[in-house]
């Protein structure tokens, strides 16, 4: 043996290989993960500077406010243009054709180079924008716009000079009037995110349009220009209104993506940290594994000897006293030996490696195991066992060795703190739902209520286990609970000081069987053997069913096996 020789088992080429490729896969991931957590960090970085950036002026948001204008205007890239014919066309009522042509081409031809801008901006990166001078490029374009807009109220003046006083020429003029709001509408639409472009797009119109009207000199007109003059103003309130409007929206923006970056880098963290909790837990469990063989192999060495020592088998020792050494030595062992069984259990269920060996048992057959186990040191205490078993019960569909050991580490406990005089009881009982019951009560010192969690836990013990209980480990409550769970049941522990403790398992009615293999006298051999059944489960197969150990029931209904 390798603990004996001090040899270590050699590793093949295929081992080494695989923990190789293990190791690149290994590497390749946290190379991943390093680069993601760069990315997250730089864009919390760059959301929480564009946020302390925050100013009167907003400079952290010019360029998505201007990434706004810019979408406006090329979705509307079709519109306005044919809002422009149906302008010139209008025109050629009161105006001749060439005036009103000349002025849609030049319109037009603004329009197209507005738009070819915006599509240069829109396809450059945004780190390379320089936001100062892209804004200013957008303003002497749409100032450009806005020259040509205004010449829409020079057409038609030369020839509507002589008829100023007819209708047409009032309808011309009230015609132009309107459109001054409809293009201050739209512009105000379209440019209210920057208030610089909005007035370069609509102050050159405005002022063509009162300079036309005061150069009728008839007061209507005047009338007309001043509410020219106010519904500019009006608009650019409005426009200044869905600024801020917009510019609340962005900052809305900027705090939800700052959220999200560090949630994201939150989740980072804690997916860390639940890497590296699993790997501590993959490390524990090829540690329990290793230390299982190298710790119960010596041990169990240690106690042969011991044994052989104790009972003398080699010869009679000179002095007594060796004997007794070897008996503690043999104890010490066995201590030892239970305490590492224990931890390795715990360690299985932990990492989900505790398989089931179901079967059918009846919970009053286990019990009565336990029962004869724990007799002699309950007589030696001078603590009373008893059992109370709801006859004619079903069998569970359950692990033997999981439900003994769950019975077993109660009905030790139990012993531990009941002091001399006092009961154990074990109770077995089904409920209304079909669900099975097993409660061991005591009458001992009890555990008080804030200390339930504590002796719950892995390594935990109460107050009282120092003084009233023998030596214990802790590990016993919690490997029921797991043990119980696995079994999808429930666990619950009740206790009040100076009144005992009760433990109670309740295995639910999933696991209940409906029936049972029952012989009446001697069993025909060529019968095949009665098929239990277990609620809302699958059916049994028959090499379960071989494996099973038949219950005879005697003609007084006595259960007994052979």
């Amino acid at each position: 043996m390798s603990w004996v020789t001090g040899q270590r088992p050699r590793r093949d080429v295929a081992a080494v290989l695989m923990e190789t490729s293990a190791n690149a896969q290994e590497v390749a991931r946290l190379r991943g993960r390093r680069e993601t957590k760069l990315r997250t960090a730089n864009q919390l970085k760059a959301a929480r500077t564009q946020l302390s950036n925050t100013s009167t002026s907003e400079p952290a948001f010019e360029y998505d406010l201007l990434a706004m204008f810019v979408r406006n205007e090329l979705a509307a890239a079709v519109t306005m243009p044919a809002l422009t014919i149906i302008f010139s066309l209008a025109s050629m009522f009161w105006a001749p054709a060439y005036q009103a042509v000349s002025w849609l081409l030049l319109v037009i031809g603004a329009k197209v180079l507005l738009l070819e801008l915006c599509r240069r901006f829109m396809a450059a990166n945004r780190e390379d924008v320089d936001v100062y001078v892209w804004r200013r490029r957008f303003v002497l374009a749409e100032l450009v716009n806005g020259l040509t807009w205004a010449g829409f109220a020079l057409v038609g003046v030369v020839a509507s000079a002589p008829v100023a006083s007819t209708v047409l020429s009032f309808s011309s003029h009230v015609f132009l009037f309107a459109t001054l709001i409809v293009l201050l509408a739209i512009r105000m639409t379209f440019a209210s995110t920057t208030m610089m472009i909005l007035c370069a797009g609509t102050i050159p119109m405005t002022v063509a349009v009162v300079g036309r009207l005061f150069m009728l000199g008839d007061p209507f007109y005047f009338a007309l220009a001043s509410m020219a003059i106010g519904v500019h103003v009006y608009f650019l309130f409005l426009a200044k209104g869905l600024h801020t409007t917009a510019l609340a929206m962005l900052e809305f923006r900027a705090q939800k993506d700052t959220l999200i970056a560090a949630l994201e880098e939150e989740k980072l963290i804690s997916d860390g940290a639940r890497q590296r909790a699993e790997s501590a837990n993959k490390a524990k469990s090829q540690f329990l594994a290793t230390m299982s063989h190298e710790l119960r192999t010596p041990l169990n060495a240690i106690m042969g000897f011991a044994e052989v020592m104790k009972g003398e088998l080699l010869g009679k020792h000179s002095n007594p006293t060796y004997r007794d050494y070897a008996d503690n030595i043999h104890d010490s062992g066995k201590h030892l030996l239970h305490l590492i069984n224990e931890i390795l259990d715990l360690s299985r269920i932990e990492a989900g490696r505790y398989e089931l060996q179901e079967e059918g048992v009846l919970l009053a057959d286990v019990a009565d195991d336990c029962h004869r186990l724990l007799r002699l040191k309950a007589q030696n205490k001078g603590v009373k066992l008893v059992d109370r078993y709801e006859p004619n019960l079903s069998e569970v569909w359950v692990d033997q060795r999981a439900i003994r050991q769950i019975c077993l580490n109660l009905m030790s406990n139990a012993l531990k703190f009941t002091p001399k005089g006092g009961s154990v009881e074990v109770i077995i009982e089904s409920s209304e739902t079909g669900s099975q019951i097993l409660t061991v009560r005591d009458d001992g010192p009890g555990i008080p209520a804030d200390e339930l969690p504590k002796v719950m836990q892995s390594f935990g013990q109460g107050s009282l286990a120092h003084v009233t209980a023998e030596g214990g480990t802790g590990l016993g409550l919690p490997i029921v609970q797991s043990l119980v769970e696995l079994h999808q049941g429930t666990f619950e522990l009740k206790s009040e000081l100076r009144k005992g403790t009760e433990a109670i398992v309740r295995l639910p009615n999933t696991r209940t069987m409906t029936s049972q293999p029952v012989y009446s006298g001697v069993a025909d051999s060529s019968a095949a053997d009665p098929q239990p059944i277990r609620q809302s489960a699958p059916e049994v197969s028959s090499s379960q069913s071989s494996r099973r150990k038949p219950r005879l029931i005697s003609q007084a209904g006595t259960p007994y096996s052979y």
